[in-house]
């Protein structure tokens, strides 16, 4: 039961360390105490800031990469595009310079045939000019009093030129 009820006198001895040790900690271990706690808040609060500023920035960082991604796949979408415009004028081009070269070709062809056809036809004008004429020499050297001997005798030209 003493201890539920101690003596006046170790309640005064108790009070007086308990004062003492509250005056030593509260002039020497409460001002670094409370001086580390406040350093630790402002601490604390300065990586918050901080950590809230490098997320803006990460953030604004993502939007200008996506914006940068958004930018290359058009510049590539309009390379592509230019590409594609340039082989498809070049195959155009080369089917054009190919159809003017076929052109020229065959004009070319046709003047050498019509060339060829009027020299045939010229020559075998020259020949039939020349075989009518021997013909009409021979039926005229030939005085002939007969019409039936002379009609005989132009068939008998006739199947000679026929022959050569």
């Amino acid at each position: 039961m003493q201890l539920l009820t101690p003596d006046l006198g170790l309640l005064l001895w108790t009070l007086i360390a308990f004062l003492v040790v509250l005056f030593i900690l509260g002039k020497f271990a409460w001002p670094a105490i409370v001086k580390g706690l406040n350093d630790r808040e402002k601490n604390i609060a300065d990586s918050i800031t901080s950590a809230e500023k490098v997320k803006l920035e990460m953030a604004q960082l993502k939007n200008d990469n996506e914006a940068l991604l958004t930018q290359a796949r058009e510049e590539r979408s309009a390379m592509l595009k230019e590409a594609k415009e340039i082989k498809d004028k070049m195959i155009n081009d080369a089917k054009d310079e190919a159809k003017i070269q076929a052109a020229k070709i065959i004009s070319d062809a046709q003047a050498s045939i019509n060339q060829q056809k009027m020299a045939a036809m010229t020559d075998l004008k020259n020949q039939v000019g020349k075989l009518v004429v021997e013909v009409s020499e021979k039926v005229l050297r030939r005085e002939l009093t007969n019409k039936a001997d002379q009609e005989g005798y132009i068939r008998q030209l006739a199947e000679e030129v026929k022959l050569n």
